[in-house]
């Protein structure tokens, strides 16, 4: 992602009066350094956003190495999900790509990319990134998406939160 990217979704969440999500803002370290996440990588700005007719939560973490941008959505127990930083142009708007790639070593992988294709479309997703505040809740509601239908993938249809 660019770094103009990353800042205007990061201040876009912050500065968003949001219906359908609760934001709060993690604090960083003097050092721009998010307590408990990726080492050696400067935040932009981290969040905790929860949903507020299921309470599911998930951090996001904006960070960056070098010129390298991106966003980071974590589990409460600040297990990656989603490390979303690849940008494509489709019809001059950017999308954030993400392809579900499972690398657990019990091999079942391709079975979970089945479940994820069969029950939540294609295991590349492109989404939208906003042009405006009043996009931002819908990009997060697509973010939350991805991470639950990874989860359940991960899980091969298990129940997950």
């Amino acid at each position: 992602m660019e770094k103009e990217q990353v800042v205007f979704l990061a201040n876009g969440i912050e500065q968003s009066n949001l219906t359908l999500f609760d934001i709060k803002k993690l604090d960083t370290t003097v050092k721009n350094f998010l307590p408990g996440f990726q080492k050696g990588k400067e935040a932009i700005a981290g969040f905790e956003i929860t949903k507020r007719d299921n309470h599911v939560s998930y951090l996001f973490a904006f960070i960056h190495t070098g010129d390298n941008y991106y966003l980071v959505i974590y589990s409460p127990n600040k297990k990656a999900l989603a490390e979303l930083k690849n940008i494509d142009m489709v019809d001059g708007n950017p999308y954030i790509i993400w392809k579900y790639n499972p690398a657990k070593r019990d091999g079942k992988n391709q079975d979970r990319k089945d479940y994820f294709t069969k029950n939540f479309g294609p295991a590349i997703r492109q989404i939208l990134i906003p042009k405006s505040s009043s996009d931002i809740e819908t990009f997060i509601g697509e973010l939350f998406a991805l991470c639950q239908n990874r989860l359940e993938a991960d899980h091969l249809g298990e129940e997950t939160n």
